[in-house]
């Protein structure tokens, strides 16, 4: 199971009720956190999560509403006695970045490794996650994250019979290992089917839309994209500042195939804005606000 919680919808500055851009996921006991607007850490304590797990941040880019809340967070890691090394991902100059930061955070109990993007598309796994990077088009270089929980085929038993592997490696198959007994190979594929469907949520914010996001977000479970207007005379200004309509959001929900769109960042000038909503669910019909605290459970679907 995947845990996904928006714990910031709002974009350029705070408002009540409504924290800067931040999402965090969890899985297997590793936490994943995209992006970290002021406030951030208040939004977890606020929805009773806990810091100490958080292994990787990933940020998009290095816009104050994205990043500004960083050194607290990483403060407040330390406290909760965290010791394990913390992975940072994000675009070219985040070591620079974040070294700017932590002047005011300059002393952790734990090692940061920085993973920096520089191709239009990258792949990491790290703790479980398969993070899929992928270039956006903003006023700055910035990414979106498709973050998947991949998930193996299903044990054969007859197969495994078949080939006389002893019980006793059935569970280190079934985990992907190969075993060699007596000078015998035992390999994964000798007892699992195909793999089968996983867990997809593309997180995608700060951007036009573009041909890259349709891709990265096709068959997600959750597509979690920014509206940052919905008034029709705003189209221009979301041009002017490479932002997203609310209608645009919903077109590449569509045409990505994807099950459930959350729209987040929005305007501080945005106001009422599920009275947008009708014209939204005309274009995509499974569309719907986030929300600061807004949760899902995302789980591997029965076959």
């Amino acid at each position: 199971m995947l845990d996904i919680c928006l714990l910031g919808t709002g974009g350029m500055m705070p408002l009540p009720h409504r924290w800067l851009t931040a999402l965090m996921a969890r899985y297997n006991g590793s936490s994943l956190l995209i992006d970290c607007g002021e406030g951030t850490q208040i939004a977890v304590r606020e929805k009773g999560w806990s810091f100490k797990p958080i292994d990787v941040i990933c940020f998009t880019h290095y816009h104050a509403d994205h990043i500004s809340g960083l050194p607290g967070m990483l403060l407040t890691m330390g406290n909760a006695e965290r010791t394990e090394p913390l992975t940072l991902i994000g675009p070219k100059g985040l070591e620079r970045v974040v070294g700017a930061l932590r002047m005011i955070a300059p002393e952790l109990p734990f090692e940061i490794r920085y993973i920096e993007l520089n191709e239009a598309t990258e792949e990491i796994n790290q703790n479980g996650y398969q993070i899929h990077a992928f270039r956006v088009n903003h006023n700055v270089p910035c990414y979106g994250y498709s973050i998947q929980i991949p998930r193996i085929g299903k044990f054969h038993v007859e197969e495994a019979q078949k080939h006389g592997i002893p019980q006793r490696f059935w569970n280190r198959l079934q985990h992907g290992q190969v075993i060699r007994e007596d000078g015998v190979f035992y390999t994964p594929d000798m007892v699992l089917g195909p793999p089968r469907q996983g867990i997809k949520v593309t997180y995608c914010t700060d951007t036009r839309p573009t041909e890259g996001i349709v891709r990265a977000a096709e068959k997600s479970d959750l597509l979690i994209c920014e509206g940052m207007y919905a008034e029709e005379e705003k189209l221009a200004k979301a041009r002017q500042y490479k932002h997203m309509t609310f209608y645009e959001a919903a077109e590449i929900a569509g045409r990505a195939s994807v099950q459930e769109l959350w729209l987040t960042h929005f305007s501080p000038s945005l106001v009422r804005a599920e009275s947008y909503l009708p014209r939204v669910r005309s274009i995509f019909a499974a569309a719907s606000l986030g929300y600061d605290g807004r949760t899902a459970e995302l789980d591997f679907k029965e076959e």
